[in-house]
């Protein structure tokens, strides 16, 4: 199930969001602590006013919730809106067997003795979701992974609990892949909500339309990108979309990862078929590659990975993405000599690129060694960032490949004076207008978007994939 987290003040307000949501969902939570009080008096009618089937939960602060009331006032509050024909009731694992139980065994209601823990994950997870099942009929652990080694623990939980009824829940940006591959943890249902009722919720339409979390099943090939951070990230928008549009069992999720070795024992426990791979883990992956392509040896990075027999093959698909949109204007000699800013595992595939074309390349980075290593790579011309204003006028093409621009409205090459004349190209795609762009633009400078190569180099990572060319019809908004 995909189960809706309401978290209105109001019952209207509840009833509302939830027709707005009801394509996408199978059950819905009742959060009573987000209720005003005259609200929570009447919480018994809420049932009877939709037509899913609803989680009753009372949350202290202490678990997430909102409610700082007594202990006996919210039990006296949730034993009245059980009167109700709520299908569950949400206890947690401290309290103890009351009349709750017994009100909800009474009238049938379900019982899920849930466990939080937003520190971390503890030690006996698999242990407490035995003793938690023990004193209800659905065991729930909501704990928040801290790194990718947590993550496999969670992905471990359907081996190592396999017949118990469970509802399993990472927290927090690295357990965001755990909510949409519930299924592959044994869980009975994820939650969803319209503004993040709990650290890391997805929207229900996303769960549904997006990633269709409710379809995965054991034949179901698993696909991703890893990096640090990826929750920006288009590139699910582009694989399943397009895995939907062949009619192909397949799910792409993101992974943030902390460390790649760990996300390769990952890789191995969900038997992904492949994965993208973004900063900035593009050169250290290649450590863990049992077979790569004449273009990731050349670049030194590696942008995607596809499982073959016995090993992992690495491929970059950025260089060919990069090339695409620039492609005539090289041909034609309108650019032959280019500015890089950033030296990053992106700029890596640009410039070697750029250079396999003959195109006369400088690299500007804040850290010289690193815009150093490259360049030697490359035959090509290095500098420090700080002195971007020396080049003003002298390039054809000026490619943007740092995060800056990502999270906030600036330019790695602040005041800079375009000329107009030059190409300029930000492989930032959100926001599609960044400050780089916006500078380049008032100068009257010819534009290239990062959503340009994102979609074509995703279009080959694509076809790496599934061996299907992507539909030619298809262009998914970015």
């Amino acid at each position: 199930m995909i189960c809706l987290t309401l978290s209105d003040s109001t019952l209207e307000e509840c009833v509302k969001t939830t027709e707005k949501n009801s394509k996408w969902i199978d059950a819905v939570e009742l959060r009573l602590d987000y209720l005003k009080i005259e609200d929570r008096e009447r919480a018994n009618l809420f049932p009877s006013m939709v037509n899913f089937p609803v989680i009753c939960t009372h949350r202290r602060v202490q678990d997430g919730g909102r409610f700082e009331g007594s202990e006996k006032q919210r039990k006296a509050e949730i034993l009245k809106a059980l009167d109700g024909d709520f299908k569950y009731v949400d206890i947690e694992d401290d309290i103890k067997k009351c009349e709750i139980d017994e009100k909800a065994k009474e009238k049938g209601i379900k019982i899920i003795r849930s466990f939080h823990d937003f520190n971390g994950i503890p030690n006996d997870i698999y242990s407490r979701v035995i003793t938690l099942k023990k004193r209800g009929d659905i065991a729930k652990i909501a704990v928040t992974p801290k790194g990718i080694l947590d993550t496999i623990t969670l992905f471990n939980a359907q081996k190592e609990l396999k017949d118990v009824e469970k509802i399993i829940i990472g927290m927090g940006p690295y357990g965001v892949a755990t909510r949409i591959l519930y299924k592959r943890m044994g869980s009975i249902l994820t939650f969803a909500s319209d503004n993040q009722a709990a650290p890391g919720q997805l929207r229900a339409r996303e769960l549904k339309e997006l990633y269709q979390a409710d379809k995965v099943n054991d034949k179901t090939a698993i696909y991703g990108i890893i990096g640090n951070p990826v929750e920006h990230s288009a590139s699910p928008l582009i694989h399943n979309l397009g895995f939907k549009a062949i009619h192909y069992n397949a799910i792409y999720v993101p992974f943030l990862v902390d460390n790649a070795r760990a996300f390769f024992a990952l890789a191995e426990n969900l038997q992904m078929r492949g994965f993208s791979v973004t900063v900035p883990h593009k050169v250290e992956v290649l450590t863990y590659l049992g077979n790569i392509t004449r273009e990731v040896k050349q670049i030194g990075a590696c942008n995607t990975v596809v499982r073959t027999p016995g090993l992992w093959k690495g491929m970059n698909t950025d260089y060919y993405g990069f090339l695409i949109p620039i492609l005539s204007d090289i041909e034609n000699g309108r650019i032959k000599n280019a500015l890089v800013i950033g030296a990053g595992g992106a700029s890596y595939a640009i410039v070697w690129a750029l250079r396999n074309w003959g195109v006369k390349v400088t690299i500007l980075n804040r850290t010289l060694s690193h815009a150093e290593r490259i360049a030697k790579i490359n035959i090509c011309a290095f500098d420090k960032l700080e002195n971007a204003k020396n080049y003003e006028g002298q390039v054809d093409l000026i490619v943007q490949t740092t995060s800056v621009g990502l999270s906030t409205f600036e330019s790695p090459i602040e005041g800079f004076k375009f000329t107009g004349k030059e190409i300029a190209y930000d492989i930032v795609y959100k926001p599609h207008m960044t400050k780089f762009l916006t500078d380049a633009k008032a100068a009257g400078c010819k534009l290239h978007f990062g959503d340009e190569m994102l979609f074509e180099q995703g279009k080959l990572q694509f076809e790496a994939f599934t061996g299907y060319h992507y539909p030619k019809n298809l262009k998914p908004e970015l």
